[in-house]
Formats: structure tokens, sequence, C-alpha cells
């Protein structure tokens, strides 16, 4: 008999979310639906806000919205895959292209009221999948959903980047990296900022043209303008929040961009947007990205070759020090849950 699919579900207690091992009944698939049994999934900083602050999230939620796997079952209705299909689900489900609509938020897997893909199985809509190149083990093609999509968006789709522009990147975590990846691979010149001399020993191993150690030099907006002849940068991908803002802001360029995507630094006090305008420069919210914009990304990788970087890699059952992990800010790209291991 083929054992109930195991699951990490949020359990509420007074204080915060605490992961909790359960199983699960799967129910019967809907003509346009397909049962993917999960390989492995990945965290993002989005997961530790989720743990530590569940009061919009459903009681027993699924968490996480990164994973791959391979198609076991489809519904009678699906045409474009077939069990065996090596594939990875969207983190927007309904994002299949075009403008982002605020009504995509409501179904953003592995967070509010929408179960996640930490368990064996999930069940997917046939429009909310993509196909994992062949290149790519399916624990690197887990690492991809959210973290790659959200630095192919803010790089190429909103900021536009070229050959020969220039990028700063804030810290060295899952969207970070990616970014230093994606951005050397077109030629971008990418100035990475991190606290960890090591750090940017291994960013400049993957190609980063620049490296600060922001504890070193504290004003690193001004070591930003040293380095490019006072001009700024094309691009700066602001991964911070309140504690970085005023730097980006002073380190961006004429008509550049700065890409909102993270908040590491908590939610705070808002900068003043004034040398935005005299800048000609804009803020672009980011907010990972569409399936079009996850299938363009899989084939620039696939065409440079580019292989995500993982830092650690943990068994099922090791889920809440994957957590704690993560939480410790001491990893260098993306930490992955192995779902195949420990049975």
């Amino acid at each position: 008999m083929h054992p109930a699919p195991r699951a990490y579900q949020i359990k509420k207690t007074s204080t915060r979310g605490q992961l909790t091992p359960s199983r699960l009944t799967m129910p019967a698939l809907a003509p346009h639906q397909v049962l993917v049994q999960v390989r492995a999934a990945s965290l993002n900083y989005r997961d530790l806000l989720a743990l530590h602050n569940p009061a919009d999230l459903k009681e027993g939620l699924i968490p996480l919205s990164d994973a791959a796997g391979v198609i076991s079952a489809i519904g009678p209705d699906v045409t474009a895959w077939q069990v065996g299909d090596r594939v990875s689900p969207c983190f927007f489900p309904h994002w299949d292209s075009g403008p982002f609509h605020a009504s995509y938020l409501q179904s953003a897997l592995g967070g509010g009221q929408t179960d996640g893909v930490l368990s064996d199985e999930i069940i997917v809509s046939d429009r909310a999948l993509v196909a994992i190149p062949a290149y790519l083990t399916l624990s690197e093609a887990a690492t991809l959903p959210c973290a790659a999509v959200t630095a192919w968006h803010a790089l190429f789709v909103r900021a536009h980047l070229k050959n020969g522009d220039t990028v700063l990147i804030q810290g060295t975590g899952g969207v970070a990296i990616f970014a230093l990846q994606l951005a050397a691979a077109q030629g971008i010149r990418a100035i990475v900022v991190s606290s960890s001399d090591q750090k940017l020993e291994r960013a400049t191993a993957l190609g980063a043209w620049k490296t600060i150690n922001y504890h070193k030099e504290p004003r690193w907006d001004q070591a930003v303008h040293r380095f490019t002849d006072n001009e700024g940068v094309s691009c700066v991908l602001e991964l911070g929040g309140p504690d970085t803002f005023d730097r980006s802001l002073a380190a961006v360029a004429g008509g550049g961009t700065i890409a909102q995507i993270g908040v590491l630094t908590g939610f705070g006090p808002q900068s003043n947007l004034l040398p935005l305008q005299f800048k000609n420069a804009t803020i672009c919210g980011i907010c990972v990205g569409s399936r079009e914009h996850f299938s363009d990304l899989h084939q620039f990788m696939a065409t440079h070759a580019i292989r995500p970087v993982i830092d650690r890699t943990f068994d099922f059952g090791e889920t809440p020090a994957a957590y704690a992990h993560l939480e410790s800010a001491q990893h260098f790209g993306k930490v992955v849950i192995d779902m195949s291991n420990d049975n």
C-alpha cells in the first residue's frame, strides 16, 4: 500500500509558528491537475518570516514555495505533461505572463492560505509548472522558483540591464548569488557588498567585478562611486531594507533603477526619496515573477550552463535544522532539503 505522504506543517503557538511533521491524505486530481513527487525543496528568507510571524497563516499551513520533482499522475484533461516529466511549480500559480495583479498574492505557495511544497507529494495545475532543463539536478532545480526568478525579473525585465552595465548586489544569499551569476554571464559588472571577506572571495570567484566589506567600509556608497568614476551603478538590488536604502539611493546612477526586493534589516522608517527625483532614477518593486519569466530564466541558464550554488543540503527529517542554518545567515547561496533520502 502506498504510504501517506510526509509533510511539515506550521502549527501556531502563542509566540511563533512550530514546524510539525505530519502525514497527508491526498484528494483526487481535477481534470487539469498533476501529481508531483517532490524530490527536493529549498528555503527562502520569506519562509523565516512566515515561521516567526504566523498570524496571517492558516492553521497547519505547509510551508515553502520552491521545489523540484517528477510527475507521477495526471488529470484526464492534461495534454502538456506526461508521467515522468521533471518539473518545478511556479511561485505564483496564476501568474502566467503579462502584468502582475494583486489577486495573485493570495495564491503564492507556502504563504497566507495557500499550502506550499514541503511534502512528498503536491497537486499542481498543469498551467503552473515549468520543465526542468536536463543538465540540472533536481536539488539544483529546487533552488530556482523564487530567488532565481526574482533576480532575473529585477535585472533583465525591469532594469533592462545589458553588457557593460553595473549592478550593486547586497549580500550573498539566494537572490544575491543568482543575480551575480546571471550578471556575470551577461557581461554586467557586479559589485557585491558583504560583511565577510571569505564570502567576498567566493563572490569574486563567481565573477564579481568589485567587492566591498561593509564592516570595513560602512560608507559603501562612496566606494561604489570610487569604482564607477563617480557615476554610480545602473541598478541596485536592494535586499537590506531600511538600514541600507539611503546608501542605495546614493549609489544608484542617473537614470538607474533600484530593485526593491528584501527586508533583511526589518521594517522601519522610509527614506527621503527626493534624491531619486533629481537623478531621474526609478524604484521597482520586485516580487518573484511569472511562469514566462521562469521559463526565460531556464533558457538563459541552460545557454550559459549556470549551476546554482547550494550552500548545504539537509534531509527531510532535518528540516528544523535547515531553517536554523538559514536564520544563522552563515550560508552562501541556497539551503536545500533533500526529500528522497530518509523515508
